[in-house]
Order: structure tokens, then sequence, then C-alpha cells
């Protein structure tokens, strides 16, 4: 496919990178009201919304930055040569509008967004946002059956309840996902898992469900390439989707987020596992828990945006 020039994000040789009001990746924004908006086959989305946080808020301010930093991607990957924006039209779709005084009305909102691009045929990559956000996204893509699911992350988020009770947290979504039918368990995979631990609870769940959990001592003493391979046999062709919680990093690389844990991949490894995801039938991507006052020099959302370019390459590497 050859993408309309329209789509084509702005050159840092046409315009500064400092200039211009800020896109993701300088691409136009295409909004559901736009005239252009059903020609979109990537839309990127951003969901600054962090009321599911239980401890350290911020990544609803997380989208902006991630936006800003965004201006320094430019059109063509440096390893395989591809230049997404040229293969499909590519857009910033815009915020979703959340309700930051109700979770269960915020997550209509995101639900009702994305079920506009599901009726458009647009492939949603997600800036979050804390990871509840993922939950909204998965009851969009997933009506017409569950997905399978590519997750890297410090935390399982399939955790039960918190504070006796509280079912919508940013470290229960995919437990939720799972009964919602909206997961097929046995087709998703955790990666890098580690930390202390409230008990083992999520283990249990994960076990009992089939659900592969990956700790990052087991990431490390295999590599890399053994690691993605599982995890391409484990979703196999099947519709998946990717979910990028960027506290997967260690924290020396990725300060800017609410729930650091140390012991984890360098910035090169995060995307290094992203390029092995080429040839997976990915239905929809996101990359959370970016959070602003946490790390105010940008670096940790420079480096949200360049595994989500990644994560783009991957996406399009079975249409090109």
């Amino acid at each position: 496919m050859t993408s309309d020039p329209f789509f084509h994000p702005v050159s840092g040789f046409d315009l500064p990178r400092f200039a211009g009001v800020p896109t993701f990746m300088r691409l136009p924004h295409v909004g559901p009201e736009h005239p252009r908006f059903a020609e979109v086959d990537v839309g990127i989305v951003g969901v600054p919304w962090d009321s599911g946080t239980t401890n350290r808020p911020g990544p609803r301010h997380g989208p902006r930055q991630l936006r800003d930093a965004s201006t320094m991607i430019r059109a063509q990957h440096q390893v395989t040569g591809q230049r997404p924006f040229e293969t499909v039209n590519c857009a910033d779709l815009g915020d979703v509008g959340p309700n930051p005084a109700d979770i269960q009305d915020s997550m209509a909102r995101i639900t009702a967004f994305y079920d506009t691009l599901v009726a458009a045929n647009i492939r949603p990559l997600t800036a979050g946002g804390d990871h509840l956000t993922s939950l909204p996204v998965l009851r969009a893509l997933a009506r017409s059956g569950p997905l399978g699911m590519i997750h890297f992350d410090s935390h399982t988020d399939l955790f039960h309840s918190y504070f006796g009770g509280t079912m919508y947290t940013h470290g229960t979504p995919f437990r939720r996902a799972v009964e919602e039918g909206l997961l097929d368990p046995k087709r998703v995979i955790q990666i890098g898992i580690r930390g202390t631990m409230y008990d083992a609870e999520d283990r249990d769940f994960a076990r009992a469900e089939g659900i592969r959990i990956v700790e990052i001592e087991e990431f490390f003493d295999r590599g890399i390439p053994d690691v993605m391979q599982e995890a391409r046999d484990i979703v196999g062709d099947g519709a998946t989707y990717v979910s990028y919680d960027i506290d997967f990093v260690d924290p020396t690389f990725a300060p800017g987020t609410g729930t650091p844990e140390v012991g984890g991949p360098n910035s090169f490894e995060a995307l290094r596992v992203c390029r092995e995801l080429a040839g997976v039938n990915i239905v929809g991507g996101d990359l959370v828990e970016v959070s602003p006052p946490f790390d105010q020099s940008g670096a940790t959302a420079f480096l949200g945006v360049s595994i989500m370019f990644e994560l783009l390459c991957s996406m399009l590497a079975r249409t090109a």
C-alpha cells in the first residue's frame, strides 16, 4: 500500500521540530468529525486519565508530554528501513475526554470512542493514561471475540481488587478482561514481571487460567529472541493486543512512572522486544503509565514515544 501524502508527518526539513502545534509524530490531527476520518488506517489516540492509580498519580499528563516528545520521531526505522507513514494512512485522532470524577463514566466514554474506531476499521495505538485504560479499550476491540495479548510490564495487573473490594484500578485490568471474556488467557503472555509482592494471588490466578508469566530472571537468562519466539508461539496467528507499561523498563532509563521496579531492561532492550513482534497479528496496542511529574526532563516520554514508533512498525509489518 502507498499512503495518501495528506497523512504523512511534517518533516523537520520543512518546519523545525520546535515549531508548530505538536501532534503525535507530527501527523495530521484527524478527529472523528473530520471529513477524512474514514480514510485513516492506524490512529494514535491519547487517553489522559489516571483514576485507576493507587499510589503516585500523574499519567493523566502523559499523552501531552508524549505528543511533545514525539516531534523528534522521524519517518524511517533505522534497522528495518520501514517507512510506516508511507505504508498506510496514519493520523493523530486526538484525546478521549475522560470524566476525572467518575471511573465508570470515563471507561464508558473510552469504550464508545474506540467503538467508533472499530466501526471505521481503524487500528488504534494508544498513549495512556494508567493501565486501567487498557480495559475499556479491550471492551471495544474484543466485541467479536477474545483476543490474545503480549504484555510488557513489571506487574501482572491481575489482582482481584484493592482496598477490600475496589474492582477497577490499574492493578486489576487484565483480571477483569479475562473475567469479561475479552482476553483468551491461554493466548496471553506477560513479560518482565518483578518486584516485591503483596502476595501471590495474581500468580495463582494466572496459573489457574493458563496465563504465561515470564519473570525478569527468566527473561534475562533466556534472552530476548528466545522469549519473544515463545510469545509469538503463544498468540499464534490470531488477533492480538500488545500492552506496554513503561515500568517494564528499569527506572534508571524510565524514572517517570508511578510504580517503578528496579532490575529491568535498559532502553535498547525496551526497543528490541518490540522489533521481535514483527509478524504478530496486532489489532491494537498501548503505551501506558508515563507520568511527567516524576520526570520533568521528558526523557521517559521520549523513550515512550520511541517505543510507540517501534510498536507502529511491528503493527504494520504484516501489511508491508
